[in-house]
């Protein structure tokens, strides 16, 4: 299968260089201030976001930002396809627990993926402070990557 990991890797995380940076319009304003503050971190990434996010992120960073649709557009779908395959090192999904989302099932299932797939997901700017300025992530940290070789090759009674 084209792009997916069939055996248990490590991934050094002093190569993650991919992050996707995801924010509901009641948190875009925390999100480029902590980004801001942050700047010289996100020197040398390579950023992924949605919409709008990308195209404030950019302006905000001076820098490039590849901009997925909107997240009620699918962005957010965008970016969980990214992540499962292997293209997406971070989330940073700044996410408005107090509002209510039309495309909340989306936000769900892009959360899922980065849990299913073992990156580190920063929800808020506690744990974004958490993990850039983690001794783990200036120590070369080597996160697993799961192995769903089990899953991808079960038979049910239909195919057997």
């Amino acid at each position: 299968m084209l792009g997916m990991v069939c055996s248990l890797d490590k991934l050094r995380l002093d190569s993650m260089k991919t992050i996707a940076l995801v924010a509901h319009d009641g948190k875009k304003a925390a999100l480029l201030e902590w980004i801001a503050q942050h700047k010289t971190f996100f020197a040398d990434k390579q950023l992924i976001a949605t919409g709008t996010t990308g195209r404030l992120i950019s302006e905000t960073l001076r820098q490039p930002v590849r901009c997925m649709a909107s997240g009620p557009l699918g962005g957010d779908q965008q970016i969980g396809a990214l992540i499962a395959e292997q293209q997406i090192d971070w989330l940073i999904f700044f996410w408005d627990p107090l509002s209510s989302q039309p495309h909340d099932p989306d936000v769900k299932a892009l959360i899922r993926l980065a849990v299913v797939w073992n990156i580190p997901v920063a929800c808020n700017i506690a744990t974004a402070d958490f993990i850039i300025h983690s001794s783990l992530y200036r120590q070369g940290y080597q996160r697993e990557i799961p192995d769903f070789n089990a899953h991808n090759n079960r038979l049910t009674a239909k195919d057997s």
